[in-house]
């Protein structure tokens, strides 16, 4: 009874607390939702800047103060390269590690640059390790050394730990705050771990418990859950899920996104070499890990490096001309190409006007059939043990959109020029189509099985491919067939 009276209590306060919040002035609630709307707004990112400007930090602390953290890294993304020391200046206090762990990685480098490494160590010892990592892996080895000597003992240790492990492997991005109790426990000896006051080096959120044996290997999990609706008397090794996910630390993080949607993965746990628990991965860490691999491949895609808008002209330059040179190349190979029928394209100008739609259409199917791929790889669909069948499949749909397409064109040529002219473009259509499915599955597979990232040049490849094939199919058969000579 008195449980429910404090309950009923509880709900009573609860109750004249909505209400007294309705009760405020409704100019108040109008200019909460003022500022809302005028968020990282054009007008709103004028008045900052202006302040900058005027030299006001006072005003700049007051106009950036409401914003929530993720919206703070947004505006020194927003602002010109040369504003943004002078935004970090002004709300010194602001610069909390939440709104680092936020910034893109461009923009976090220069804030690393005019920042100390004072300053940078004691933004590192808010965040999580894996964020930690990630504020500091790509500084050089002299800065990265000034900023661990200015942490505490025990966060040095752990960053050192991680960086001791390759770049985008589960080692670099697990959390090392996470709760392992040994199976022999009883659910209400957990229960009464985790509420023990002095038990201050639990993380402040987690999911589940790891149960560990006396080597520190996982043997299975307990969600909480699990542990709340179970009596106390009932032994963890009677509840808890032996069957668990367990990711190396040296395992790829596009591998560890796989995983996590395979599994439907909430959290996993990490293992070192000898199998001994060092630490988990969690939705929200494969949550940015696949928005960044998803990203990354589309960008290598087009040859565009970064793709960042926050990246220095230079680098920006240095990673797209390359591809663009490449073009270039094979660009004259398919021009080769078609000086060779020099001739026959003077006898007959229709092969001019023609010859560019049969290579535009199969570079667009080579491109469609390359996508599919390189997500298929990416996504751990296409493997050697189908790759066959995937080769055969897209065959037979390029198969499909050739003979479609071709008809199309073939009929229209026929109509507008000749039918022997129409058969050839139809045929050499079909041709280039097939050819484009089979190089839009054989590039990426063959850079795969390199060891390379099939997304970095397939599509220079495969162009050079469709085109080169086009020009050649449509002109040869042209010859061949004695339309030209």
């Amino acid at each position: 009874m008195a449980d429910e009276t404090t309950l009923e209590d509880e709900a009573m306060r609860a109750g004249d607390e909505a209400a007294q919040a309705d009760d405020r002035p409704d100019d108040r609630v109008d200019d909460e939702r003022h500022d809302e709307d005028n968020r990282l707004k054009p007008e709103y990112l004028r008045s900052v800047v202006a302040a900058l400007d005027e030299d006001d930090p006072a005003l700049v602390h007051e106009l950036v103060e409401p914003l929530h953290p993720a919206d703070v890294a947004d505006l020194f993304e927003l602002l010109d390269s040369d504003d943004r020391p002078l935004l970090a200046a002004a709300i010194p206090d602001l610069m909390t590690g939440e709104v680092i762990a936020e910034l893109n990685d461009h923009v976090r480098d220069d804030m690393m640059e005019a920042l100390g490494p004072e300053a940078v160590a004691e933004i590192a010892e808010q965040l999580d390790t894996d964020d930690a990592v990630q504020l500091i892996e790509d500084l050089e080895p002299a800065e990265q050394a000034a900023i661990l000597a200015e942490m505490e003992p025990e966060d040095r240790a752990a960053i050192e730990s991680a960086l001791a492990y390759p770049e985008e492997t589960a080692g670099r991005l697990m959390s090392r705050d996470f709760v392992a109790v040994p199976e022999h426990l009883t659910v209400g000896d957990l229960i009464d771990y985790l509420r023990d006051a002095e038990q201050d080096d639990l993380p402040t959120e987690f999911w589940e418990v790891f149960i560990v044996d006396l080597a520190h290997k996982p043997v299975g999990t307990c969600q909480l859950s699990w542990i709340m609706r179970t009596p106390r008397a009932t032994p963890l090794v009677e509840v808890m899920k032996r069957d668990q996910t367990l990711i190396p630390v040296t395992m790829d993080q596009e591998e560890v996104g796989n995983m996590f949607q395979k599994y439907a993965l909430i959290s996993a746990a990490v293992i070192d070499e000898n199998g001994r628990l060092v630490g988990q991965m969690t939705a929200d860490d494969v949550v940015h890990i696949v928005s960044e691999e998803a990203g990354e491949d589309v960008l290598l895609l087009s040859g565009a490096g970064d793709g960042d808008i926050n990246e220095p002209i230079r680098e920006a330059y240095v990673a797209r001309v390359r591809w663009l040179v490449a073009n270039l190349g094979t660009a004259v190979v398919a021009s080769a190409i078609i000086a060779l029928f020099g001739a026959a394209i003077e006898q007959l100008v229709a092969l001019a006007v023609l010859m560019p739609i049969v290579a535009s259409i199969g570079g667009n199917a080579g491109t469609q059939t390359m996508a599919v791929t390189v997500r298929a790889i990416a996504m751990n669909q296409l493997t050697r043990a189908n790759t066959r069948r995937m080769i055969w499949r897209e065959m037979r749909v390029a198969m499909l959109n050739g003979t479609t397409v071709a008809v199309l064109i073939g009929v229209a040529v026929a109509l507008l020029f000749t039918p022997q002219l129409g058969a050839v473009i139809a045929a050499a259509m079909v041709i280039n189509i097939v050819v484009a499915g089979l190089a839009g599955v054989a590039v990426p597979v063959i850079f795969e099985r390199l060891d390379q990232d099939p997304a970095v040049a397939s599509s220079v490849f495969v162009t050079m491919i469709t085109d080169s094939m086009g020009f050649f199919a449509f002109l040869g058969l042209a010859v061949a067939t004695g339309l030209a000579g």
